[in-house]
């Protein structure tokens, strides 16, 4: 096994199992966060305060995956690795 090989599956294993998961943590958060705004507005502003730093830190953390997952790729095509995306067409 070379490393080109060995990081090729270290970030495919990355890119299909944990990046996914975390993804989904995420936005369950984020959801969480939205209902917690919108479903208990009458409630109490202390429920309304929560669920808008859930709401704004599910958004910070979608941003952040995103970027990663851009870095992590761009850093592959630098070093003219394989990248784990779906090509395109």
């Amino acid at each position: 096994m070379t490393f080109a090989t060995f990081i090729d599956s270290v970030v495919g294993a990355i890119n299909t199992y944990i990046v996914p998961f975390i993804f989904g943590l995420v936005f369950l958060a984020f959801l969480w966060g939205a209902a917690r705004y919108f479903l208990l507005e009458g409630r109490s502003d202390e429920s309304r305060a929560k669920g808008r730093q859930f709401v704004l830190w599910g958004l910070l953390g979608i941003f952040a995956l995103i970027a990663l997952w851009g870095i992590v790729n761009g850093l592959l095509s630098t070093l003219n690795l394989p990248s784990p995306l779906p090509s395109g067409g």
